[in-house]
């Protein structure tokens, strides 16, 4: 899967950071990151509960093609 983080909208609640804390993380600044080498989910099926969990719709996970 790919997941995207919008900086622009993310305002660093961490609701994706708490739900799947092994995928996401926070940055020097508050906002959230991918976790290194997570950039495809990992296989974590909190993913898509992490998305749904930002306050701001900052995160979108869509499904690899191919």
């Amino acid at each position: 899967m790919d997941i995207g983080i919008d900086k622009d909208v993310c305002i660093g609640a961490g609701q994706c950071a708490l739900t799947a804390p092994d995928v996401f993380t926070q940055d020097d600044d508050g906002y959230s990151t991918l976790q290194a080498g997570r950039e495809d989910g990992g296989g974590s099926p909190l993913v898509r509960e992490a998305a749904r969990a930002c306050p701001v719709g900052a995160i979108t996970v869509s499904e690899r093609v191919g």
